[in-house]
């Protein structure tokens, strides 16, 4: 249908009032302009669905009235994250490369010898005391931590981690590796 240049005009018309409305509605004269402009192209796009002797004024703030509230409900569901702060503290650590870190220890421990492994498992991962680890193992504490020691240096070598290298979020690993204290990095 071709639109009538008196539809136009009474469009153009309108936009003060629509304005006005719209203030009313979201209270800042730039939220009102952004939804005038969006109920008139929503009109324009509908025009045919207009019929011509019916009240132009009450369709277009229909329009602009159902507009605002669409738009009110899905910024209650929506959070404003402009500067991508919120969103970049929801993000994690994929896990299928912590699931290879853990492989890859995993491989590395079955290469220590049988005390080096057990004492570094004991202290490391189990979180127990050095005196608990040498109790359990019937030994010198003086023997469990040297045994802890070499075996994260040579875990460290076969897994050729520098000491600024750590795994990708997986705290055990770090723990394994980390020297002195059994303390996880976070």
């Amino acid at each position: 249908m071709a639109v009538s240049t008196d539809l136009k005009d009474r469009l153009i018309e309108a936009m003060p009032n629509l304005r006005a409305f719209a203030i009313s509605l979201c209270g800042t004269s730039d939220r009102a302009d952004d939804l005038v402009q969006e109920t008139l192209v929503k009109a324009w796009n509908k025009i045919d669905s207009f019929e011509d002797g019916t009240n132009l004024k009450a369709w277009l703030f229909t329009i602009l009235r159902n507009t605002y509230f669409s738009q009110y409900r899905k910024g209650r569901r929506e959070l404003a994250d402009t500067d991508g702060e919120y969103s970049s503290r929801l993000s994690v650590q994929p896990q299928q490369q912590g699931h290879i870190d853990v492989q890859d220890l995993s491989a590395a421990l079955n290469e220590l010898p049988d005390d080096q492994r057990e004492a570094l498992v004991l202290v490391a991962a189990e979180g127990f005391s050095y005196e608990q680890a040498a109790e359990i193992s019937d030994c010198a504490v003086g023997t469990i931590k040297s045994r802890v020691s070499r075996a994260r240096t040579r875990l460290a070598e076969i897994m050729q981690l520098d000491a600024d290298d750590s795994f990708s979020g997986d705290q055990y690993g770090n723990t394994v590796l980390v020297a002195g204290d059994p303390i996880a990095r976070g």
